[in-house]
């Protein structure tokens, strides 16, 4: 079924009226020149801003782009209101095979999109975007972050994503088993791309014992090749089921604790870098009531915004590593706050995120 405006009707359903919508402002941008087809989404500009990334991917319909262009954008206005961000949430997203069909004229066309919100909304890279497309996209836009430092950006913000995910782990440690160190910690890694080899990295010079699953062979060489002591193992549903395994640690796409894997997961503790690792409401009470400890993607992952967010002032990566290590506290908050509330950590960051941005609207008048 469609609205009158042609779109389907679920998704204008869940912008309009269900607790996942309540976005300010969805673009559809279209160049045939380049073939663009994009869907830029602001959910809250009562911070500043909207900042978020650009996905590339291969949606097998509009309607599925768009629902989730909403989701992440939503997630983003959580993501950099616990990050302490004078941000909102915005994320955009161009439908496509990146390996087909991404082109300099392309990236140009989104660039003057972007351009046109006037700065309402500021973009990085996501999946399928890297630091040299932004530096394309910042030809017809300002309002671009995630640039190479040689165009005056923050370079590969993967850095630091990985940086306070390994401060997020450090605080499930000090919150389940009373210190921070992930020494003989058995620690499972799904995705060892652009983050998840960084997240590697950390862990290995803690003395972690880590085990990775990717579905690209490659990326599981580099890692293995480096660090022989590193076990790999053939998939994702494997890696769940590892025997003694401490920290499992989403670090592809979202959805990874659904009603299949959380029944057979062994962890302990879930802290990774992947957005939306929830499947659906609900989820994050079954992580409870087998007694897993939940670390809120949008709250562990925020070191990448933190970076790009920063080149708007004059990119410092030592300040940003100082932001990005208030991950730690961050997450011992949360922590503390779903044990006084009685709810999960993922319901407690949302109250958290959810009364920063009342505060915002109401010291704005809106």
């Amino acid at each position: 079924m469609t609205d009158v405006t042609g779109a389907p009707a679920d998704v204008l359903h869940t912008l309009f009226h269900s607790d996942q919508g309540g976005h300010e402002q969805v673009v559809l941008c279209q160049d045939p020149a380049s073939g663009l087809k994009a869907v830029i989404a602001l959910h809250s500009t009562a911070l500043g801003p909207g900042l978020g990334g650009t996905r590339f991917y291969p949606y097998a319909n509009e309607a599925e782009a768009v629902a989730d262009a909403l989701n992440l954008a939503r997630g983003m206005s959580y993501k950099n209101a616990m990050a302490g961000l004078d941000h909102g949430g915005g994320k955009a997203v161009i439908i496509g095979d990146p390996e087909r069909i991404k082109s300099e004229e392309l990236l140009l066309a989104y660039g003057r999109f972007v351009a046109s919100l006037g700065g309402r909304y500021v973009t990085a890279c996501d999946v399928g975007t890297y630091v040299a497309d932004m530096d394309v996209v910042a030809r017809e836009c300002r309002w671009t972050t995630g640039r190479s430092p040689e165009n005056g950006g923050a370079g590969d913000s993967s850095v630091l994503t990985a940086f306070g995910v390994y401060q997020g782990m450090r605080a499930s440690a000090q919150h389940l088993w009373g210190d921070p160190s992930l020494r003989g910690r058995r620690v499972g890694i799904a995705g060892v791309g652009k983050v998840g080899h960084h997240l590697v990295e950390h862990l290995m010079a803690e003395g972690a014992e880590v085990y990775v699953t990717d579905v690209r062979e490659d990326a599981v060489r580099r890692v293995t090749e480096r660090h022989a002591s590193v076990t790999a193992v053939a998939d994702t549903d494997a890696l769940i089921r590892v025997e003694g395994l401490d920290i499992y640690a989403p670090c592809a796409l979202g959805g990874a604790l659904n009603d299949y894997s959380v029944p057979v997961l062994t962890a302990r503790v879930v802290c990774g870098a992947a957005n939306n690792q929830l499947a659906h409401p609900g989820v994050e009470k079954d992580l409870a009531d087998r007694g897993i400890l939940y670390a809120p993607d949008y709250v562990v992952n925020a070191g990448g915004v933190i970076q790009v967010a920063d080149e708007l002032h004059g990119f410092d990566f030592d300040r940003c590593k100082a932001k990005a290590a208030k991950i730690y506290d961050t997450t011992l908050a949360i922590f503390a706050r779903a044990k006084t509330d009685g709810i999960p950590p993922a319901a407690a960051a949302d109250r958290i995120a959810e009364q920063r941005m009342a505060e915002a609207r109401a010291a704005r008048g809106w």
